[in-house]
């Protein structure tokens, strides 16, 4: 007898046995078709683009770990800073956000032009899903239209552009930058005419900071390890004078330079000291040694002519008057981290942002709030509260955070023992289950943050906790190959392993629950579908008893109803997280190259069309919809941010 069965590029349709099969680097994945879809299904359906779509509505976090001066405040009253790709402009008055999405890959450096509406931001050299690069360059845009004006370097710089500074005082019609090659190159730009003026090498050693002089246009000042470098700009070549410690401590690290009123260059650096480099000169006119304990991260001279000074080690904030006498000082709770970014905010404001992530508001001599917080690790767990506007995120951070999407603030913060990779919560609402890193997985109760209970099982990550729909079981996903079924009583206070999977030979990527809590099926490393029992965990072998299950949720990356998302000649590795809506309208996934994507419901042709977003940086690691579909979270793995979307 003839099988009938139809072709689309690596997908075939067995319409005899209703399944299709694809491939992924070679493997044949085959996925069952439920009865009500068998009679109608066609690999050539066309599947139409969802009609609702995303926007960004809110940005958590602040890249504050391994970047410098990138914290300012416009005269809108929003400051700016970014994190991943996004550049945010947040009004902290009115508790609201814009986003300049025009960068392709993380930003690294920011600066503020003298007429206080122009920006300019520069990038990290990328990757595109094709394996293309995407090169490293600097985009100047008007930060209230948000349109980009200029796009400067592509082609230029080699690895990221690290800093990057607007010239003040004519007109800031220049603009340098620094790249991360191993040269270090400066390069001053005529930014409005896209033309490179002059360039040079600037150091073996890593540069940290690159600013123009505000009363000279053709003065440049560069610091970075062990060195900090006048540039004198003539025609289309920098000439360089070293600054010269003579009997001055000579520090490892030259972190941060400012200017003073009278056009005195300042300097902190990483033996705790400010030195005063008299105008024009390089040589040092003025000492405050041990300003601070530890290295000095930022220094900013305010209107009034004072100056502040962000220490890492101690944390503190100090105060100085113009003779550099210290005045006044505060410190930054441990939890929050080192200083990393100082900038004036309105009458005796400060902005702070930290190494740990977050952006405080503070005014002398003890006033500090939060109003940014992030991650600070590689981030892959998240869950949407069953019935609320909240959701939980865990990091390699060790952080448990509990977010209100309103506030956007976290409710609260667990520290736990180990770094953090997944999260669930209890049907109820009332506990919620974190995986780590390390085979220990925890439950938290959602109200008082209290550990209610603590197991192991198995030394390897977690990778999946996810309860069954009438709250009766837990099933732990492991990296171990196994799956471990928990009874769950008490209204999640109470466990015991009751069963087990074992078939996978690979570790565990994805879980989902039957609606009825009687199934599982699970995805693993090496693009198996597996169905099991619950609670014995004994491995289902015969299709027909489970390809009319309907599933509570649809995590899994492989299914007949996901597997529309896989682009064409993708590895298996392209996509790490999908998510179906509650109402089972549109199926959202998160993919390695920094886009979310927004799909129909179900997803069940080969590559399906559907919407995609920028935001993230490298890999997308989670989406979720929140309980009532009018929000989508996204997690970024190494770029640590949190991404809250309107389904509109």
């Amino acid at each position: 007898m003839k099988r009938s069965s139809s072709k689309s590029k690596e997908c075939t349709f067995n319409a005899e046995d209703g399944y299709v099969r694809m491939f992924l680097r070679g493997r044949p994945v085959t996925m069952h078709i439920p009865d009500e879809q068998r009679a109608d299904y066609s690999l050539e359906n066309k599947v139409a683009v969802p009609d609702r779509k995303l926007k960004l509505e809110w940005v958590y976090g602040y890249r504050g770990r391994d970047c410098r001066s990138n914290l300012y405040l416009l005269p809108t009253g929003e400051i700016v800073y970014f994190n991943a790709s996004v550049v945010v402009l947040y009004n902290t008055e009115e508790q609201q956000q814009r986003h300049y999405l025009g960068h392709t890959d993380d930003v690294k450096c920011l600066s503020v032009h003298p007429d206080m509406v122009t920006i300019a931001t520069g990038q990290v050299a990328g990757n595109t899903k094709d394996g293309k690069l995407l090169a490293p360059h600097v985009r100047v845009w008007d930060s209230v239209s948000l349109n980009t004006l200029h796009v400067l370097g592509m082609g230029v710089f080699d690895r990221a552009v690290t800093c990057v500074s607007f010239s003040k005082s004519n007109g800031g019609s220049f603009l340098c930058a620094v790249d991360d090659a191993n040269d270090h190159m400066l390069s001053v730009w005529n930014w409005q005419k896209e033309k490179q003026v002059a360039d040079v090498k600037c150091s073996n050693d890593s540069v940290l900071g690159a600013v123009f002089h505000p009363m000279d246009a053709n003065l440049i000042v560069t610091c970075g390890k062990s060195h900090i470098n006048f540039w004198t700009m003539e025609g289309n070549t920098l000439a360089k004078r070293q600054g010269l410690f003579e009997k001055h401590e000579k520090p490892k690290y030259v972190l941060c330079v400012a200017f003073a009123e009278n056009g005195d260059a300042v300097t902190g650096d990483s033996s705790g000291n400010i030195y005063v480099w008299a105008k024009g000169g390089n040589r040092i006119s003025q000492v405050v040694s041990g300003a601070h304990e530890g290295g000095i991260f930022s220094v900013c001279v305010l209107k009034d002519g004072t100056m502040v000074s962000g220490g890492g080690k101690d944390r503190k904030v100090v105060l100085w008057d113009r003779d550099y006498r210290k005045q006044a000082e505060m410190e930054v709770g441990e939890s929050f981290g080192p200083v990393r970014a100082l900038t004036e905010g309105k009458a005796g404001e400060l902005f702070i942002g930290t190494t740990k992530n977050a952006i405080l508001s503070a005014a002398f001599p003890d006033t500090m709030k939060a109003i940014v917080q992030g991650h600070t690790d590689e981030l892959w767990g998240l869950d949407v509260h069953p019935s609320m506007e909240q959701f939980v995120t865990c990091s390699q951070d060790k952080q448990v955070h509990l977010w209100d999407t309103n506030s956007h603030q976290p409710l609260w913060t667990k520290t736990i023992e180990d770094p953090g990779r997944s999260a669930g919560f209890h049907p109820s609402g009332a506990v919620l289950a974190v995986g780590t890193m390390s085979g220990r997985w925890l439950v938290l109760d959602t109200d008082t943050r209290d550990l209610v209970s603590v197991h192991t099982d198995g030394n390897e990550i977690i990778s999946n906790v996810k309860y069954s729909p009438d709250g009766n079981f837990l099933a732990v996903a492991s990296h171990d190959n196994f799956v471990y079924i928990y009874g769950v009583t008490e209204n999640g206070r109470k466990y015991s392993r009751v069963g087990k999977c074992t078939g996978h030979s690979s570790f565990v990527t994805h879980v989902d629950w039957s609606t009825d809590s009687q199934n599982l099926v699970t995805n693993s490393g090496d693009y198996e579908i597996l169905f099991w029992e619950a609670p014995s965990g004994k491995h289902v072998t015969n299709m027909d008893a489970v390809r009319n299950l309907k599933w509570a949720t649809s995590t899994c990356t492989l299914s007949f109803n996901t597997f529309g998302i896989w682009p064409d000649g993708a590895d298996g590795t392209d996509i790490n997280g999908v998510c179906r809506s509650h109402d089972e309208s549109l199926l959202a996934s998160a993919d390695d190259f920094g886009k979310v994507h927004l799909f129909s419901f179900p997803c069940s042709q080969p590559r399906a069309p559907g919407h995609e977003y920028g935001g993230h940086s490298s890999h997308v690691t989670s989406v979720a919809f929140l309980h009532d579909d009018s929000r989508l979270i996204s997690t970024g793995g190494k770029d640590t941010s949190i991404l809250q979307w309107v389904v509109a």
